[in-house]
């Protein structure tokens, strides 16, 4: 049996980072009264969630066939500012995401396993089914429209406040500059 660390739905469902700019370790935390349970992901993977998130919500809001109460951005008393909640114990880093609207209780279902232990494989180009083999753990979220149309703000934020981006590679500057390629390796200065 997987150790599942399941909110439905959690009093509070962030992204955050600990470190410097360019040094930075992304986490998915969850709180529910003293259970607090953060999952290490990349960078990249904040971005996905957030755009998929939005992505979702969107559809949802535009079907007919609906009656869910789908705001088309974030309610502003669920703005969540503050930083990750201490001690930040990373319980797993994140592999495969899964994301996914439930209809009864009007709620995004987002699913979290760990790296390396993905539901489906590839072999010789075909795509078969993995072994019945159950992850070790799964992170399970099921949060309101309102809390991922806000979740979704923070984490574009956060994935904002990173390392300026070149105008000419969009590679990250330094505070220190980078050596662009594009400008023939004239040093660029963050400005």
């Amino acid at each position: 049996m997987p150790i599942v660390h399941a909110f439905d739905p959690p009093e509070r469902f962030v992204a955050g980072t600990v470190g410097e700019p360019g040094a930075r370790t992304f986490f998915l935390q969850a709180r529910e009264g003293a259970r607090l349970v953060s999952v290490a992901l990349e960078k990249q993977q904040v971005a996905a969630l957030a755009e998929r998130i939005d992505e979702l919500l969107d559809e949802v809001m535009t079907e007919t066939s609906t009656d869910a109460v789908v705001p088309a951005v974030a309610p502003i008393g669920l703005a969540d500012e503050d930083p990750l909640e201490l001690p930040i114990a990373e319980e797993f880093r994140a592999g495969t995401m899964t994301l996914s609207w439930d209809p009864q209780a009007e709620r995004v279902v987002i699913e979290v396993f760990p790296v390396g232990e993905e539901l489906v494989g590839l072999t010789d180009d075909v795509e078969v089914e993995a072994e019945a083999e159950e992850p070790s753990e799964v992170f399970v979220v099921r949060i309101d429209a309102g809390h991922a149309r806000a979740f979704v703000k923070r984490a574009e934020r956060v994935i904002g406040a990173g390392r300026p981006d070149c105008p000419f590679c969009g590679q990250p500057i330094d505070p220190d500059g980078h050596l662009c390629v594009r400008a023939n390796g004239f040093k660029r200065r963050a400005e």
